[in-house]
């Protein structure tokens, strides 16, 4: 089975993970947890279910430990965390419960057979479309036009800083975005993550090619750079139509910071300059 949450796919009979189509590094024990606990979604699996299901009766190993390390390991190549957790939950002393919405797909499942159409089929299947249409076009004409909601790109953010420990952190940026951004109400705002222009490098992402691909009619970017001794991560909201950058902000941490609440900093300012510029909500009083 093959199971799709958030930026991830998981094939459990493989045991492969991926993350936009690219694979991401999960060993053999974290890989039969995380089939366990999707195929039970939104379900208590117990730690005693856990310690069956990885190691059986007959394999005697310090549990505790075992457990924290596979949950842990999990949680790293989801890019998840205990306390704020997007996937996976920790019920002290009971479990674990995977909280994310999952689709389902059996890559086994045959195609359904095509159907064969005789004359007379055909000839009524042609005046049913005929019908439908003209109802369609009919509709079209009186209905009354429905204002267009905005929609907003969100690109991979950029690691600059030479540092490879940054990179699981900034790259997981867009995500918390595009979660933070979603909650809004999709009849309000549509948010595009997934197009593969936007996992693109700067330099080789045309705005109207964005546009075109994505539907969008702004874009958020931005990237984490070193200035002046320390880590100062720029963020721009860019209206595609003409390349403006409408909105451009920093935040800046210590050199040493391990960026641990920088996904919450991001969001709460993205949300709040989308909220501004592009929904036109006015600010709130001081």
């Amino acid at each position: 089975m093959i199971f799709r949450f958030g930026a991830f796919e998981f094939d459990d009979r493989a045991g492969i993970l991926k993350r936009r189509d690219r694979l991401v590094a999960l060993e053999p024990q974290p890989a039969r947890a995380l089939a366990l606990l999707l195929s039970r979604a939104g379900e208590v699996v117990t730690r005693e279910e856990l310690r069956a299901h990885l190691w059986g009766d007959d394999t005697h190993v310090d549990f505790d430990r075992g457990l924290a390390y596979c949950i842990g390991q999990l949680r790293a190549s989801l890019w998840d965390a205990a306390e704020s957790p997007r996937f996976i939950q920790t019920l002290p002393r009971r479990g674990f419960r995977f909280i994310a919405p999952v689709q389902t797909v059996d890559p086994s499942s045959p195609p359904a057979p095509a159907r064969r159409f005789g004359k007379r089929n055909a000839v009524a299947a042609a005046l049913a479309v005929a019908v439908v249409l003209g109802g369609i076009g009919t509709w079209l004409m009186t209905r009354r036009p429905r204002p267009s909601r905005p929609i907003v790109a969100v690109a991979v953010f950029e690691n600059v800083t030479g540092n490879a420990t940054f990179d699981r952190t900034v790259a997981g940026l867009s995500d918390v975005i595009v979660e933070r951004l979603t909650a809004l109400g999709p009849e309000r705002l549509g948010v595009n993550g997934n197009a593969g222009i936007l996992r693109r490098p700067p330099d080789a992402r045309d705005g109207k090619a964005v546009a075109r691909e994505t539907g969008a009619s702004f874009l958020v970017s931005g990237q984490l750079e070193t200035r002046d001794g320390r880590l100062s991560l720029v963020m721009q909201l860019i209206r595609l139509d003409d390349g403006t950058h409408v909105w451009v902000q920093r935040i800046e941490r210590p050199a040493g910071d391990p960026l641990d609440t920088l996904d919450k900093d991001v969001a709460l300012e993205v949300e709040a300059a989308v909220r501004r510029l592009v929904l036109k909500e006015a600010a709130p009083a001081s």
